[in-house]
Formats: C-alpha cells, structure tokens, sequence
C-alpha cells in the first residue's frame, strides 16, 4: 500500500507538509511561512549526486537573492537520486560544503528530510525518525535570520523535540499511515 495518495512529489510534499509537518506541529515555525505562501517547492530532475548539487547551488543563490517576503524557504524535492538514506546522508556534507563555498554560512542553511531517514543509534522503525521522514528526499533551505527569529520568539525551543517525540509515540505506526491515506 502506498503511504500518499498520489504520484506526485509535489502534491504528496504538500500533503505530508499540510498533515504532519503543521497538522501534528512537528515545526510550529513552518504554519506562518505556508500561510504567507513563502514556501517554494521544487521538483529536481536530477538523476545523479553531482546534477542535484548543482540544482542547489542554484536554489541557494536564488534563494539568498530574493527577499524573504517572497521566499523564505525552500523545499527541494528529488525523488530519482539519493533514495538510500546512507547514500543522502552521505551527501549532506556535500551540501554543507556547497553553502560554505558559496559564502552562505551563517546565512542559509541545509536540513534534510527522507522516507527512510534513521537517527544514529535508533532501529529504523522507531517511530522517532519519522519526524524527518518525508514521502521523498528532500532538501530543505532555511534562512538562518529567520530560523533565529522564530525560535527567539518560541516559548522553551527546546522542548519541540520531545514534544515531538510523546506526539509520535501516542500516534503510533498506524496512526501516522492514516494521517497520508484518509481523506480529511
């Protein structure tokens, strides 16, 4: 049984952004962005590491070039390269080393998101992992002045994590399936 609805990155990015991310408040940053519609998602075609770190490098430079008011943040979605997890988190350093490059430290930034995605030293179905488990690979563009200000503006920031955690916990393996496959 697919876990979304549909065939398409965007639209299942979409729902899993819409269900978990905000429905559950994984990110209780991410609602103020969505409602100003200051997300842009992006569907890569890349096939291969080195064509997705490219289609960064242009994300980034778009990104760091437009005004926050327009785009604040980016979700790259890239569902034909990196599929194993080990292989993505791999490339992570890449990314890393690509904002460094571009002189963009301390001023955007790269989170990730996986379907398979596994925290060090959990099992791989632990319920924990799915708070950065997405129907795709994804790289997520954060600026970091706004990152800073939603968590200075945050009561306790350091809770969300084991917020998020109980919040899986009590939801469970089924309950985070029918989040994706019943209608709302």
């Amino acid at each position: 049984m697919r876990m979304f609805p549909s065939a398409d990155p965007i639209a299942d990015t979409r729902l899993w952004l819409d269900r978990a991310v905000i429905g559950l408040n994984l990110c209780p940053f991410a609602k103020a962005v969505v409602v100003k519609d200051q997300v842009r998602f992006v569907l890569s075609d890349a096939t291969t590491p080195e064509a997705l770190l490219e289609a960064l490098g242009e994300e980034l430079l778009r990104l760091r070039d437009t005004p926050a008011s327009e785009i604040d943040t980016t979700l790259i979605v890239h569902p034909q390269v990196l599929g194993d997890f080990l292989e993505y988190n791999d490339f992570l350093d890449e990314a890393d080393g690509l904002v460094e490059a571009l002189e963009l430290d301390g001023v955007l930034q790269v989170a990730s998101f996986h379907p398979d995605y596994q925290f060090a030293g959990t099992a791989s179905d632990e319920i924990g992992n799915f708070t950065n488990r997405a129907p795709y690979p994804t790289l997520h563009l954060l600026r970091e002045d706004s990152v800073a200000r939603a968590v200075a503006a945050y009561p306790e920031p350091d809770s969300i994590i084991d917020r998020n955690l109980a919040t899986l916990e009590t939801l469970g393996h089924a309950g985070w399936a029918r989040l994706f496959t019943e209608a709302n």
